[in-house]
């Protein structure tokens, strides 16, 4: 492993030659290149690769680059200068021609494969050779890791062409899901939940791909029609991109003793984990069996704390495979991923991701991701019964960490010290019934209302209402609501005057309780039907509208101005519920 580097002031990069300064590539300096890859990188078409942790891949750049956006919250943390996001030099290395960058950046990218566990069960039938050897990084090409001002940044061209693990698609990204990946990884640092990041963002004007995408208006749950849209790339940042998929290829090979090096090369990829992601809390000195057992409970805490994170600010993931499920703690490939509307334990954006990837089902998802996970660590420690005992223990004891986590954000987003049980099951059934919008009803809750009438701002329709006793939403008396609204508040304000008080110790004002619970439940969120607008008009290379979304939704625990409030601060239009694209999405999204 590569020495950590010491930290140091902010650099300033004003041209691509300063970046270039900075370029330092750990992974592919420490771990193994499949020896079947090509030195030059032109290796595009679908094969096996049976042992290595990347291939050496060049990306494909897109024709006529344009400038969309970039980030310049991350542009402000990196220390670049707002100016070279439309350098010509840095457009054209992001837009993925990487053939000109100056040294000591390399003129070559990586691409890494990884398995698929859904919900807990191993599957092959998606790698086109029924064996799990040609599943990997199919379109997402990463072309620098750099450290900048003491912490390691990789960066990954999405969109950037095909792989050997391409399973024979085109390897490109449309502008549409670029958009809505480049806002929602802004969107959610600013929220607060650890993400990949969004850097730069450019469309070709001229290059253009056929997908399965929805009609206008269509209530369809899978795409009915070809539609042709312009390819972009999107670059998203991170510590690393490593994935429990990832340290699931190589225990399988090592499990299965599938080459000579299959166990040397599951123990250095977890190691490069370890030094990529948990450095500063795992001591590289300690014996590897440590190791595995400290970075396994680290793990367990990251991933719990973000799924109650996702549950706080409204996001379901849509598609939680463990391959995309960063074994670094974050948020991770934003494809069919959505922000509640309507509040719905069963919300799913994903038009085939069925129940176990809903809204409140996401804990148990994480639990199986986190099995597969110890799974593949345990292949290390086969021979130390005493490490292993301690690794299943830690794995047995993640629901009871989950729950923890979960509880403890409902009482923050309900402004209390501790969670209420009764109060918070009252509470769901009532927000199913009426039913209501899930971030405007939190931030009015957050004013400390004395009477429902600001909470009736996130309510629905009464034409919502199921006239099926068997329906969850199913109410016999809908003008009764308003009681057990006024009922259930009622309970809620004495348990926030029980922690307020003049002569209390540790007591808090109602104002302080109410700053507090805004900054859990944010005023904006990055709904689908919003983005619609944007990507449509960016299409047509107007992007003010992606650039506006960008600026209001990387502030969405701030009071904005009217004229935003009026706009975004609203529930879904009717007219908009159960339609393809806005309200769902295929995986080709």
């Amino acid at each position: 492993m590569t020495n950590r580097p010491r930290k140091k002031s902010s650099p300033t990069v004003e041209t691509l030659d300063d970046l270039a300064k900075l370029a330092n590539y750990s992974l592919v300096d420490t771990l193994n290149c499949d020896p079947e890859a090509s030195v030059d990188g032109v290796d595009h078409m679908p094969r096996q690769v049976f042992t290595g942790h990347y291939v050496s891949v060049n990306p494909t750049a897109i024709k006529d680059p344009a400038y969309v956006t970039h980030s310049r919250a991350l542009f402000r943390e990196l220390g670049f200068t707002d100016e070279i996001a439309q350098s010509a030099d840095f457009i054209r290395m992001f837009s993925g021609d990487i053939s000109q960058v100056p040294a000591p950046m390399r003129k070559v990218g990586w691409a890494c494969g990884y398995s698929l566990s859904i919900f807990g069960t191993e599957y092959t039938q998606q790698c086109p050779f029924q064996t799990g050897n040609g599943y990997g990084d199919g379109r997402a090409v990463s072309v620098l890791e750099a450290v900048i001002n003491g912490r390691r940044w990789e960066m990954q061209l999405k969109g950037g062409g095909p792989t050997p693990y391409c399973r024979g698609a085109d390897g490109r990204a449309v502008l549409r899901s670029s958009v809505r990946e480049f806002l929602a990884q802004e969107h959610m640092h600013a929220l607060g939940v650890p993400t990949s990041r969004s850097l730069s963002l450019y469309v070709s004007k001229s290059e253009r791909v056929k997908r399965p995408w929805y009609s206008e208006g269509s209530h369809s749950i899978d795409p009915d029609m070809l539609v042709s849209e312009p390819v972009a790339i999107s670059t998203r940042v991170a510590p690393s991109f490593i994935r429990v998929g990832q340290l699931e290829l190589f225990s399988r090979r090592a499990r299965t003793q599938e080459h000579p090096k299959a166990m040397e090369e599951l123990l250095k990829m977890v190691l490069h984990l370890i030094d990529r992601e948990y450095g500063e809390v795992i001591d590289e000195k300690l014996a590897t069996p440590e190791k595995v057992v400290l970075l396994a409970r680290e793990y367990r805490t990251r991933l719990a704390s973000l799924v109650a994170n996702w549950i706080r600010v409204g996001y379901c993931q849509g598609n939680f495979n463990s391959d995309n499920c960063a074994a670094g703690g974050f948020t991770l490939d934003y494809g069919p991923f959505g922000f509640c509307d309507e509040f719905n334990p069963e919300y799913q954006p994903w038009s085939r991701g069925g129940r176990h990837f809903g809204f409140l089902y996401q804990p148990l998802a994480a639990e199986r991701n986190f099995q597969m996970f110890v799974t593949a660590l345990g292949v290390l420690l086969a021979s130390d019964q005493d490490y292993l005992q301690q690794l299943e223990e830690i794995a047995d004891g993640f629901s009871v960490v989950m729950q923890e986590q979960v509880e403890k954000m409902w009482a923050a987003k309900l402004g209390l010290d501790t969670f209420h049980e009764g109060l918070f099951s009252e509470l769901a059934t009532l927000m199913i019934q009426t039913p209501v919008d899930y971030t405007i009803f939190f931030r009015e809750l957050s004013t400390l209302p004395d009477d429902i009438g600001a909470l009736k701002k996130s309510f629905y329709t009464e034409s919502k209402h199921s006239t099926d006793s068997r329906d969850p939403t199913y109410t016999s008396d809908p003008e009764g609501m308003d009681a057990r609204w006024s009922e259930w508040l009622d309970k809620w304000k004495s348990l926030i005057g029980s922690t307020t008080g003049v002569n209390a110790t540790g007591s808090r004002s109602r104002e302080e309780i109410s700053e507090q619970m805004k900054l859990v439940n944010p005023k904006y969120s990055l709904r689908g039907w919003l983005v619609v607008p944007a990507y449509e008009q960016a299409a047509q290379g107007n992007y003010a509208l992606v650039q506006e979304l960008q600026e209001v939704m990387t502030q969405p625990y701030a009071e904005q101005s009217k004229s935003v409030e009026e706009k975004y601060y609203r529930p879904k239009p009717a007219e908009y519920f159960e339609i393809g694209g806005l309200s769902h999405y295929s995986c080709s999204s």
